[in-house]
């Protein structure tokens, strides 16, 4: 068989053989896209799992903080809840002090008060138990027993010793009557206004509480202005 004169014509090339080599091109053309399709295929897995794994971290952060700011915001409750209970607590035991405080006061006025009055009562019994000694010395010194000598002397202590204690006699003739601290055995008066015509027996206070009420008898104002200015009064006397 004859070489032809040009190989490299088309026309004088082998068509199995054109064939087999633009398959092998074809078959490796292909390869190659598969590579790039492959290699393309790849990157994008890889970026969407880099994608899914910074999500999932920004996610798990996002968590972790949440649950970090319920954990602090939970803290902060619990810490202004138990603030509220002391500060309520506090309060109670103040007002429980504030009252106790105010009880003992009322006591122990209570009690100063009750203690004065034990002394005042028994302070006015005992005064009390010399006024029949004081009565026998005013009939003395009416009978002029007490101008002199050794007992005016001791009549006047002893009235002087009464009388710094606040016991103090009450019960002129002449005063106005008063049911309350007078005891009238007899009335002589005729009209509206009553006074103390004649006293029978002297009233004593012990500062403000009356110890023994005066005895009288009750006269019109003219009529005991009559008497105190009679002859047997001291202003008529020689």
């Amino acid at each position: 068989m004859t070489s032809p004169q040009d190989p490299g014509n088309p026309a004088n090339t082998d068509p199995e053989a054109t064939s087999a080599e633009a398959a092998e091109a074809a078959a490796a053309e292909a390869a190659s896209a598969d590579g790039v399709v492959d290699d393309a295929t790849t990157n994008t897995a890889e970026a969407q799992a880099d994608a899914a794994t910074a999500n999932t971290a920004e996610a798990e952060a996002a968590v972790e903080d949440a649950a970090r700011d319920i954990t602090d915001e939970a803290a902060a409750g619990e810490d202004t809840v138990a603030e509220d209970s002391l500060e309520a607590q506090l309060a109670e035991r103040t007002e429980d002090l504030q009252r106790l405080n105010a009880e003992y006061t009322n006591y122990r006025r209570r009690t100063e008060r009750d203690r004065q009055a034990v002394i005042e009562t028994t302070k006015a019994k005992v005064l009390a138990d010399f006024l029949p000694i004081l009565d026998d010395l005013e009939l003395a010194r009416q009978h002029g027993d007490l101008n002199e000598g050794p007992l005016k002397a001791i009549a006047d202590k002893l009235t002087g010793v009464l009388t710094n204690n606040q016991l103090t006699p009450f019960g002129a003739e002449g005063d106005a009557f008063d049911p309350e601290v007078h005891e009238a055995v007899q009335d002589l008066s005729t009209g509206d206004e009553q006074v103390i015509g004649t006293v029978l027996r002297r009233g004593y206070t012990v500062g403000e509480r009356v110890v023994r009420t005066a005895m009288v008898i009750i006269a019109d104002p003219a009529e005991s202005a009559d008497a105190a200015d009679g002859p047997d009064s001291p202003d008529n006397a020689d």
